[in-house]
């Protein structure tokens, strides 16, 4: 996790405090399971519970003296689990014997993984809906703003930048369903000990720690959370930084200097290069192209981690470490940052306009072909009709409208009048509002 890269409330469920915490919540949910079903003496649950209170409460003070005996623990064990159930032995007493009774280390910790993801998802998802209302709001505003369309980058027809937005709103919609889903589907509790096979922990435990932490439960687990859940997690992260990336790469597009349709708000101040004092530059979307591809980068990682060795290893362990703060941290900043270009966009809807009109109304060459194929010409003459107009038009010699005003094969065809319906800007925007019903309800 990079801190010019991290907010705080997603870093913190990263850090050794918080895994900590549901370490002993897992551990304490499990001791009173058993007290109930007369595994382990009531007393002693209710013991290993106040115990444990003390030692979070401890934790809580002096995070950092707490957090470095665990650590000091650990150097001398090998073994994380092990250090923290010693650590906290020291504050539960003689009872203490009843922690981790039949559970194995994968226990804890993929149930852990599974709560901090879960928590990771909840803050994606308000951040995803941060940007859906900041795009809704914008593209409700420039609903019927003209614009030109481009394919390959080049002009192609007249649409909207309120339908450019409302697009990217239909795919950010898309990624929160998605989001929904993979939380879902890794919100899964696994408390089955060794090998999953439930010969030391009664199952009943598990659905109540299950229950308690908020998680459903793994079929067969064992001895690990199968990796697909994590899998589908992270790409779906990563899909979604593919679609940050798409709208940062369209305002990068309309802030180039021949475009300039729109901009990154440039506020009092800001420096744009340390060489020219003229530069607006769209650093903040260049910045969101950047980290897309590191949180599309930890796919491959999570998709190679679903294959493990038998009922369990660890070689999934190294790279989960590293792939779940980093993917998760990288994208909530990103989504904030993208959420904040879009709420602050700076629409130049004049410059827009006249690169529409730029090509002499090139960009109304298919209407003019469709209106010639319905009073009777051939498709293929009616194409080669108009395009040879068309190449004309490019090369500047008269606007597009003149010059089919002048063919007289066009002419057998069309009216003058005709040929000036044919370059109606309302034509093009006419289904706007069945978009946007479409999109918005």
């Amino acid at each position: 996790m990079i801190p010019r890269y991290s907010r705080p409330e997603m870093a913190a469920i990263w850090e050794p405090q918080n895994r900590f915490r549901i370490w002993y919540e897992i551990e304490a949910h499990a001791c009173d399971a058993m007290g109930e079903l007369g595994i382990i003496p009531r007393e002693s649950a209710k013991a290993i519970r106040a115990g444990g209170t003390k030692a979070m409460a401890a934790m809580a003070a002096n995070p950092a003296t707490e957090i470095e005996k665990i650590d000091a623990i650990e150097r001398v064990t090998k073994h994380d689990v092990l250090a923290f159930t010693t650590w906290l032995a020291e504050f539960i007493g003689p009872e203490s014997r009843f922690v981790h009774q039949g559970l194995t280390s994968s226990d804890v910790l993929d149930t852990t993984l599974a709560v901090q993801l879960t928590q990771a998802a909840d803050i994606l998802l308000a951040d995803l809906d941060r940007v859906l209302a900041a795009l809704k709001k914008r593209a409700l505003e420039h609903r019927m703003t003209p614009t030109i369309g481009r394919s390959h980058g080049i002009h192609a027809e007249p649409t909207t930048f309120g339908v450019k937005l409302a697009g990217h709103y239909a795919i950010f919609s898309r990624c929160k369903v998605r989001l929904v889903a993979a939380r879902a589907d890794v919100a899964t509790c696994a408390i089955s000990g060794a090998v999953g096979t439930f010969a030391n922990i009664d199952p009943r435990v598990e659905a109540h720690v299950a229950k308690a932490l908020g998680l459903g439960i793994e079929p067969v687990s064992t001895q690990v959370i199968a990796r697909d859940r994590h899998a589908m997690f992270f790409a779906t992260l990563g899909v979604i930084a593919g679609c940050m990336e798409n709208l940062a790469t369209e305002i990068r597009h309309l802030q180039r200097t021949e475009v300039r349709e729109a901009e990154e708000f440039f506020s009092v101040g800001q420096k744009g290069s340390s060489a020219m004092p003229h530069k607006r530059n769209p650093v903040l979307t260049e910045n969101l192209t950047g980290l897309s591809r590191m949180v599309r980068a930890y796919v491959t990682p999570a998709l190679e981690n679903i294959t493990l060795w038998h009922e369990r290893d660890i070689s999934h362990s190294s790279a989960e470490r590293m792939i779940g703060p980093d993917a998760t941290v990288t994208l909530d900043f990103a989504l904030n940052r993208l959420a904040g270009v879009v709420e602050n966009l700076v629409v130049y809807a004049e410059r827009m306009k006249g690169n529409l009109d730029s090509l002499g109304g090139l960009v109304f060459s298919q209407r003019v072909m469709l209106a010639l194929t319905q009073k009777g010409m051939s498709r293929e003459d009616a194409y080669a009709a108009v395009q040879r107009n068309a190449m004309e038009g490019w090369k500047g010699n008269a606007a597009f409208m003149a010059l089919c005003r002048a063919d007289k094969e066009i002419r057998q065809f069309l009216s003058n009048d005709e040929i000036v319906a044919m370059f109606d800007m309302g034509y093009h925007t006419k289904q706007v509002d069945t978009i946007f019903r479409r999109v918005f309800g």
